[in-house]
């Protein structure tokens, strides 16, 4: 009993969870600047990537074929249209719906970003052009 009392008191009486939560991100049928999602024809093929961008980088401006999603892990990102008509900026925990075929950059800045992009597309067609 007393061992038990030394190792509680020296590894902390953390409890376990009481409950799982569940906590939604993003539910949307549409990207950030309102253009309705549609479905690539054919077999259904998921991607999921880490994006690590340096602090202070601009990607090049690029449209991707397919829906998919960017959630922020670390750092802040601004995610302009290349027509200078949107602009956002996103910060660790948030998500974004990105555009399908639309010219678009992400620019981090004074740390880096960390991406994870959740892509919905076919077998054989590119994330991003």
């Amino acid at each position: 009993m007393l061992l038990s009392c030394a190792c509680l008191l020296l590894l902390g009486c953390a409890s376990p969870p009481t409950a799982v939560k569940v906590e939604q991100l993003l539910k949307t049928g549409q990207s950030w600047i309102g253009t309705p999602y549609t479905w690539p024809d054919g077999k259904p093929e998921f991607t999921v990537v880490k994006i690590t961008l340096p602090a202070n980088t601009a990607l090049k401006w690029h449209t991707h074929p397919m829906p998919n999603i960017a959630y922020v892990v670390a750092g802040e990102l601004t995610v302009e249209t290349e027509d200078g008509l949107h602009k956002t900026t996103l910060r660790p925990g948030q998500a974004l719906p990105e555009m399908v075929n639309t010219a678009h950059r992400g620019t981090s800045g004074k740390a880096p970003v960390e991406l994870i992009v959740f892509y919905a597309g076919t077998p054989g067609m590119p994330l991003s052009h």
